[in-house]
This record gives C-alpha cells, sequence and structure tokens, in this order.
C-alpha cells in the first residue's frame, strides 16, 4: 500500500489573475473541469493507495477539504503547516506522522500543481520504482524532455534506462538556452518533476544523515502539534526553527542511494500561460479558450 503526500502549500502567482496568493493555481480548472489539486489527489487512488495525505497552510485548509469531497476523496491526514519552509521540513514531517504507525510504509511525494494526463503510465512509472524502494532506495521521477526547457532542473542518468530505476549520476541546475539544447540532444538528461518514492524509514534515515538539523525541530512541531476541527496542526514556536530548504538541496543531492525512473507519459508544471497554451485545446488560430 502506498500513502500519497500531496504538497500543497504553495502560491505561485505566475499565472495571475487566475492563479494569485490567496486562491493559487492548483486550486483552478485551467485545463479541464477539475483543479490541478484534484487531478493530483485522483492520480493517486485506487487499490494500492491509502488516503492521502495533504500538506498545506492554513489559508488554505477548507479549499483543501472542498475540494476533496467533490472528488469523493478522504484524506488520511490534513497536516496544516504554520508558516512556509519549502519541501523538505515539509516531507520530513510527513515521514515522521506516518512512521509512528508503520515505519515501513511506502510514501509517494508529488506536488499538487503539475498535470499528467496518462494516469495509467504515471501509475505504470510508480509500479516500476517500488523495485528500488525495496531495496532501501530513494527514487525520484524524471520527465523526458520534448524540448531545450531553461525553467527547469534536470536529473542526469547514470546509464540509459528502458522505463526501469537507474542510479542518478548528479543532479543539474537551471541550465541557459545553450545548454538546455546540448542535454536534450545528448539523451541522458532529464526534467526533474520533484515526485519522490521511498519507505518513510529510508527517508528519515537520509535526514538524519544529511539533514540531521531538521530532525529536532520538525519532530517537536509534530509533537507539540494539535488537532483543530480534524486537521493536524504543527506546532509553530518548533516549526519557525526548522531551515527553509528544499528537499533536493537537503537530501536528494547528497544521499548516494537514489534512483530515478524515466517517464515519457506527458507532463506539464503549467509555471506559466505558454504551458496552459500547451496543454489546452487551441482551434485552427492557435486560440485557447475557456467557459470559466
Amino acid at each position: 500500500m502506498i500513502t500519497p503526500i500531496i504538497l500543497c502549500g504553495g502560491s505561485g502567482t505566475r499565472l495571475w489573475p487566475l492563479s494569485r496568493k490567496s486562491y493559487p493555481k492548483q486550486f483552478v480548472p485551467l485545463v479541464g473541469d477539475k483543479t490541478l489539486f484534484q487531478g493530483s489527489a485522483l492520480r493517486m487512488t485506487g487499490t494500492d493507495f491509502a488516503a492521502p495525505i495533504v500538506i498545506t497552510n492554513s489559508d488554505f485548509r477548507f479549499i483543501v477539504t472542498e475540494q476533496l469531497q467533490e472528488v469523493g476523496i478522504d484524506p488520511g491526514a490534513i497536516m496544516i503547516e504554520p508558516e512556509g519552509r519549502n519541501t523538505a521540513p515539509a516531507v520530513l514531517a510527513a515521514a515522521l506522522y506516518v512512521a509512528r504507525k508503520d515505519p515501513d510504509a511506502v510514501l509517494l511525494v508529488a506536488p499538487s500543481d503539475h498535470i499528467i494526463p496518462d494516469t495509467k503510465a504515471f501509475k505504470a512509472a510508480i509500479e516500476a520504482g517500488l523495485s528500488a524502494v525495496d531495496s532501501g532506495q530513494l527514487v525520484t521521477f524524471g520527465i523526458t524532455p520534448t524540448h531545450p526547457e531553461t525553467a527547469y532542473g534536470y536529473l542526469e542518468l547514470s546509464t540509459p534506462s528502458d522505463g526501469q530505476p537507474v542510479a542518478l549520476k548528479r543532479f543539474v541546475e537551471k541550465p541557459d538556452a545553450q545548454r538546455a539544447a546540448q542535454m536534450l540532444a545528448e539523451g541522458s538528461f532529464l526534467w526533474n518533476a520533484g515526485i519522490f518514492l521511498f519507505r518513510a524509514r529510508d527517508i528519515i534515515a537520509a535526514f538524519e544523515t544529511h539533514a540531521p538539523d531538521l530532525m529536532a525541530p520538525v519532530t517537536a512541531a509534530i509533537e507539540t502539534g494539535h488537532v483543530d476541527l480534524g486537521f493536524c496542526r504543527l506546532g509553530p514556536e518548533a516549526w519557525a526553527g526548522a531551515k527553509d530548504i528544499s528537499i533536493d538541496y537537503a537530501v536528494m543531492e547528497k544521499a548516494d542511494n537514489l534512483s530515478v525512473v524515466p517517464f515519457d507519459g506527458g507532463w506539464s508544471d503549467l509555471g506559466g500561460w505558454d504551458a496552459v497554451w500547451r496543454e489546452s485545446d487551441a482551434d485552427t488560430n492557435g486560440v485557447v479558450t475557456s467557459r470559466d
């Protein structure tokens, strides 16, 4: 059984005015009749998945519950961050929360604002990653690039892959246009989608090794947290002591047990209106319209 961990605290404004701080893009039906958040949650449902854990902030807590109810999903827990501290503390909090009951639980960490049209291919990639997870690997999913994109970080594969997990050679920061074109031509680089699969005990061990300074404040935030109207509010004083850092910088770029599963089933983080246009049905003049 896989427990989805949905990261839902962002407040991006690159898609203003539809996406704004008080109502960001994950809660907007930008493509299709469901929101990006609803689509993310629905992708991670089925007989192989437990109820999702959603990590969000206080401003979005009722939006989260309402949108999950609309698509018939009952969350396992909704964890409320007192303030945004980036993805590393959020992932660690979820792992510690789940590990209290089952240290061997398999966690699938995913952002709430991505679009992946082919759910069947996505689940097949998750299935492929489980073999590496069983051997203690931290698995990340790389997107087969379709163009020389400069807005994403990249993952370099150690060897070619036929869709099965292979060792990660290195992370690559967002490149300039020339380098992005070179990496696309070389064929051994994938876009870093920020989607991860691992056992709770393995990611906690990785934090203990590579980001030990996060363990005490995040653990204390859980221990001093409280349940409020069904929400799990993390302790604000302890949480404020956690470093503001991404999971890539805190753990993944340092770990030596990282595997990559390539995914070519279609993906976008809808980071701008150009991405929304590419994922929408344009007419013969290249115009996209919406009734909403």
